[in-house]
């Protein structure tokens, strides 16, 4: 096995770990509040494992990925775990996007 295979396990793994975190682990942490500490959510997990998938030619559309990180459809997830962000949250999240403009929405 390659230095770059064992690399790539390595991270999956890690990539596993840290989706089953946020999914089974962590739900009550609002994507929001991901967006506003860390610049990224659940959504954008699911936009990149879209964007890795169709770099490397498999066909995924946007609810696809995010039923492969969710593990289940987005709005099942959404009705049971999402909670309409609250003005102080939206006020945070503005404030970080004016201090870290690449950030994206939630």
């Amino acid at each position: 096995m390659t230095a770059d295979h064992e690399t790539t396990l390595l991270e999956a793994a890690a990539f596993r770990r840290l989706v089953h975190h946020l999914m089974h682990e962590r739900p009550d942490v609002q994507n929001i509040d991901l967006m506003i500490l860390a610049g990224f959510c659940r959504n954008c997990l699911s936009d990149w494992y879209r964007e890795a998938a169709e770099a490397r030619g498999i066909a995924m559309t946007k609810d696809e990925a995010r039923e492969a990180i969710y593990g289940m459809p987005f709005a099942e997830w959404k009705a049971k775990h999402q909670h309409e962000a609250t003005p102080e949250q939206l006020a945070a999240f503005d404030a970080a996007q004016r201090a870290h403009p690449k950030a994206g929405a939630p």
